[in-house]
């Protein structure tokens, strides 16, 4: 009897880890959501993994090494082809103000003598992007925060100007902080607050039931669909999921906006690069109202 018990469980066992019900769909979203506790996964993470040495940089997990000798592909698409390189990890926060009001203080955390500025009239017509190195408000050239790249949403008929500023997650703390103190925006204008456990909790039950014991049961939603886990990402490596995400200020009215992993960027490296966007962007049509 002990003999006949010992090799039913055996099957069991085996029948609960088999690779069918693990590869399932539903179980990899999961699984993928509940790894993604800790560091965040680029949209390209699962391209990475199968061929780069994966290490845990700034809250993300990041492609190091290539696990196979590419060095000679790689020189041969930058100089002949094309290369991209994902580029998301890098913060970006938004800036929304008027135009004078921006400049004005944008002037106090850069210099002229360096090079571009924010008043480039080439970066200022959002036609290119521009990069600078900021520092401290008005205490250039000591006390600098680093290197930054920008860009500058085209003019519209409103007065309100939108600025992008990428730069480094390793410098994110540091001038956010410092924008936060030269406009004034002190007090909160959003909040998100998610629900992170409740939905790893929904997740891990949804997982539990694909791989049941010989029983195979579809979770419904509401409407009577099958209900399907999607990948959410709660905040990023460099923010925390419930501080607040965006900042106003009372005096100028400009608006702080940390848009990190909203906000997708590649590189492209190599003659072929504008050839590849062309053939893999195409314009809307315009349509008036």
């Amino acid at each position: 009897k002990q003999a006949e018990k010992t090799v039913h469980q055996k099957k069991e066992q085996s029948k609960t880890k088999c690779r069918k019900a693990r590869r399932r769909h539903i179980s990899l979203v999961a699984e993928f959501n509940r790894r993604q506790r800790k560091t965040i996964w680029l949209e390209t993470h699962i391209w990475h993994a199968k061929r780069f040495h994966m290490v845990k940089k700034w809250g993300y997990s990041l492609g190091d090494s290539p696990t196979e000798k590419c060095y000679r592909a790689c020189y041969r698409a930058m100089t002949n082809r094309c290369l991209l390189q994902d580029l998301s990890y890098y913060c970006c926060l938004e800036l929304t103000g008027k135009e004078n009001e921006l400049l004005k203080q944008l002037a106090r955390i850069c210099s002229i003598d360096t090079g571009l500025t924010f008043e480039e009239a080439c970066c200022l017509s959002g036609r290119f992007e521009g990069s600078l190195n900021l520092y401290r408000a008005d205490r250039y050239p000591e006390d600098m925060l680093g290197p930054v790249t920008f860009i500058w949403k085209p003019r519209n008929d409103s007065e309100n100007r939108q600025l992008w500023i990428w730069l480094h997650p390793a410098l994110k703390q540091d001038i956010l902080r410092e924008l936060k103190a030269i406009f004034q925006c002190t007090q909160p204008e959003e909040i998100y607050i998610p629900e992170p456990v409740t939905a790893s909790v929904q997740e891990e039950k949804q997982m539990d039931v694909v791989l049941g014991l010989g029983k195979k049961r579809k979770k419904e939603d509401k409407e009577g669909e099958r209900a399907v886990p999607v990948k959410k990402i709660i905040g990023d490596g460099t923010r925390d999921p419930f501080q607040s995400y965006s900042w106003i200020s009372q005096t100028t009215g400009v608006v702080i906006s940390d848009r990190t992993m909203e906000i997708l960027r590649y590189r492209l490296i190599g003659p072929l690069s504008h050839s590849v966007l062309t053939e893999t962007l195409k314009a809307a049509s315009l349509q008036t109202v």
